[in-house]
């Protein structure tokens, strides 16, 4: 009447269940995103991100530091400008706020983290989209990828050590790696936001990003229901030469990251975007999750499913608790 195997053996003790874990998180497989804000004095806080600001520069400088103390393996900026236009011409613009913040932090922290850069026009447009507008107002796909090649060299130049390009536009990774090959600077790497899905969690992001958009992305972002949809966007990136690829957002799908890890023979990112951040830390503010338990829980769901990286706003309070 004795059951003969007896898992609970393993789960006796912390020792034990340490032991045998089958999934880790590292502080070093945690990224950073940050947001720095041109002109700003002083931190503004986000509201619908809390514990989440725009950085100044020298708090940038300042949070990037105490983040590579903390363990984390990389940075990945995102600027806010103070003026936009239809061309997204400051994100070319060598003293444009998000170039700047990469000299800064390249000035910094040298090769001591690994700096990543947003490589898309979304913030620096007046309409918000991640592309540059034909006449009928939609987005031309291949007229943007010129400009992504010159934003590019641009980040390239301000010292990011990867290329984040998330506009999932047709050919974007095979238009960067050209272009930088072309300069000279087959040193940068490209981490392809290869599967980027249209989702109604990205609201909190574009409230840090003050974003312009207006109507939707759906031309461009993907389908929540379709996975071979990704799965061809990973070949597609794989074949122009990603160095990494990503998918985003992270928790809510899972098994789209099993599905890429399972075929990709790089390094797979997974992004837990902020309106995922936003209700963890909602449920946490309100008594309804322990909220250290809930972070750990989701970081460790997102390796578990096949992210070898996680970019995370977690990711220096996270690294210190696994430290």
């Amino acid at each position: 009447m004795f059951p003969s195997h007896r898992p609970r053996r393993l789960r006796t003790t912390p020792a034990m269940r340490r032991l045998v874990a089958e999934t880790t998180v590292r502080p070093n497989q945690l990224v950073l995103p940050m947001f720095v804000k041109e002109g700003a004095t002083e931190p503004t806080p986000i509201a619908t991100m809390p514990g989440v600001v725009q950085h100044t520069r020298d708090s940038l400088r300042k949070a990037a530091v105490e983040a590579v103390q903390a363990g984390v393996g990389g940075l990945m900026l995102f600027g806010v400008p103070e003026t936009r236009d239809a061309t997204g011409s400051g994100g070319l613009d060598p003293d444009g706020v998000l170039n700047v913040a990469l000299r800064d932090l390249r000035h910094e922290l040298g090769d001591e983290t690994v700096l990543m850069s947003d490589l898309c026009l979304d913030e620096f447009t007046d309409h918000g989209h991640c592309g540059l507008l034909d006449a009928d107002g939609n987005v031309d796909n291949d007229a943007t990828l010129r400009v992504y090649g010159e934003m590019a060299l641009a980040q390239a130049e301000a010292g990011a050590h990867l290329l984040g390009p998330s506009g999932m536009m047709d050919g974007q990774v095979g238009a960067i790696r050209e272009a930088l090959d072309r300069h000279g600077r087959s040193d940068v790497g490209v981490l392809a936001y290869s599967a980027k899905y249209s989702s109604a969690f990205y609201g909190p992001f574009r409230d840090a990003v003050e974003s312009q958009l207006t109507g939707d992305r759906k031309t461009y972002q993907q389908d929540s229901g379709n996975v071979r949809e990704a799965l061809r966007e990973v070949r597609l990136d794989l074949d122009e030469g990603a160095d990494l690829v990503m998918v985003k957002p992270g928790m809510l799908y899972l098994d789209v990251i099993r599905a890429v890890a399972d075929i990709s023979d790089v390094p797979v990112a997974a992004y837990q975007i902020s309106g995922e951040y936003a209700m963890v830390e909602a449920a946490a503010a309100n008594g309804w999750l322990d909220r250290r338990s809930a972070v750990l829980e989701t970081l460790t769901s997102l390796r578990r499913a096949g992210a070898d990286i996680v970019l995370t706003y977690w990711a220096v309070e996270a690294a210190r608790w696994l430290r």
